[in-house]
């Protein structure tokens, strides 16, 4: 058919155990094509800052001579 390397790979699917028939074979096709096809069509974008936890951390609390005068300060 083709003299491309790439028609020399492997099968996507291998039979290890039991005589599937065409349908169970066909059906299994399609399901494998469906998850592959949806898995790169899902766009994360750019997460809300709704869901963002790193601003319900605590800050580290100041060490050293004068840390007392931070403790007021206002936190971001």
């Amino acid at each position: 058919m083709s003299d491309t390397p790439e028609a020399a790979t492997e099968p996507l699917l291998r039979v290890v155990r039991g005589t599937p028939d065409d349908a169970e074979l066909a059906a299994m096709v399609a399901a494998v094509a469906a998850l592959l096809s949806e898995s790169g069509s899902v766009d994360e974008g750019t997460p809300s800052a709704w869901g963002e936890r790193a601003s319900l951390l605590r800050r580290p609390l100041p060490h050293g001579p004068g840390a007392w005068r931070s403790s007021a300060l206002p936190r971001r």
